[in-house]
């Protein structure tokens, strides 16, 4: 039955297949003390589903197997070039939303499985929705190791693909965890513009750049803004640091949703969209999770960092706004230009 499922996964796109017991994951003191130290900024949802997410048993009952998935987001490199201020988004979200993408596939697989039981088992699936910790999961299961910068490395597919896991009542017999092959590389903690990699292993969400732009609601810390750059969506510096990436190739089920469009996005259009338009640009894309409100927020702050006088009239206009966030970033944006310009 496993050999069956693998084939069957591997056919309908997914990039690796690996599978592990439904057992309490190993980390599960690592990640109370993480969340203990208020390393999870305000994603308030890992504390609340922390019971859940170190045991699968408690987000199926009478779970037996997790059936781990790899996803290749690998594409080459578009042209950066967009306008006289380009923004960059992190690689994953060049794409069609892979929650949508991947729904399909996984819906097959799950009931492909269902039927080689004669509809004996329960299968849930998640791909990056549900409360699991998916790279401990996935480095149980053999699909690669997690590596210093706390996201998971496959020897075959680099740092580049999503992850996805179906958690079933069927047993199954497991893959071998990896081991780390990290040795004495630490190019992902050098690479780190904000230092949130505090130590190999240890990730601070706080100065991450990803949660920064992302899950972050609020201002973003002054001091942190001069190191994001022109990122206005996530950062793969970390992840594109890592010499496993040599190994990375694209895969077959996100290569048709690509949007090298996305490779990089004038800013001076960002801050002149409005609700339509936004929705018309990004809704079906991982940016949508920022929101109108929160990637305005972040162009400013790239402009702020980049842009010279020809920024300006967008960046007044948006000091006017009744939002007092994308008011006080807008201001902060004008100021670093105008020192940097000088009195015209």
């Amino acid at each position: 039955m496993k050999s069956a499922i693998h084939q069957r996964a591997i056919e309908l796109g997914f990039d690796d297949c690996k599978f592990t017991t439904a057992a309490p994951v190993e980390s599960a003191s690592y990640f109370n003390q993480w969340l203990e130290a208020g390393r999870h900024a305000d994603m308030a949802y890992l504390a609340r589903t922390s019971a859940k997410r170190v045991d699968p048993q408690r987000v199926l009952p009478g779970a037996r197997s997790v059936i781990c998935l790899a996803v290749s987001y690998a594409v080459p490199d578009g042209p950066k070039t967009a306008g006289a201020f380009p923004g960059v988004v992190a690689r994953y979200a060049r794409f069609a939303d892979y929650h949508k993408v991947l729904s399909g596939p996984l819906d097959e697989l799950a009931s492909y499985i269902r039927c080689l039981t004669g509809g004996g088992t329960n299968t849930i699936w998640y791909v990056d929705t549900g409360p699991v910790i998916e790279r401990a999961l996935a480095q149980r299961a053999g699909l690669g190791f997690i590596g210093k910068h706390t996201n998971l490395v496959s020897q075959r597919l680099g740092n580049w693909f999503f992850l996805a896991e179906i958690l079933t009542t069927t047993e199954l017999e497991p893959d071998p965890p990896a081991k780390n092959r990290c040795g004495r590389c630490n190019r992902c903690i050098a690479a780190c513009p904000t230092g949130a990699i505090t130590a190999p292993f240890q990730l601070d969400a706080r100065k991450c750049i990803s949660y920064l732009t992302i899950e972050n609601k609020g201002a973003i810390p002054v001091e942190l803004r001069p190191l994001i750059g022109n990122r206005i969506f996530g950062c793969d510096e970390c992840l594109a640091a890592c010499p496993w990436n040599r190994f990375a190739r694209p895969g077959k089920l996100m290569q048709p949703h690509a949007r090298p469009d996305l490779t990089a996005i004038d800013l001076n259009h960002v801050l002149s969209l409005d609700q339509a338009g936004f929705d018309r640009l990004f809704g079906n894309t991982p940016i949508a999770r920022a929101k109108l409100r929160g990637l305005l927020r972040n162009a400013c702050v790239a402009l702020g960092n980049l842009g010279n006088a020809a920024a300006l009239t967008a960046l007044e206009r948006l000091t006017l706004s009744e939002d007092a966030l994308l008011a006080e970033h807008a201001a902060w944006a004008i100021a670093q230009i105008t020192r940097r310009i000088g009195p015209e």
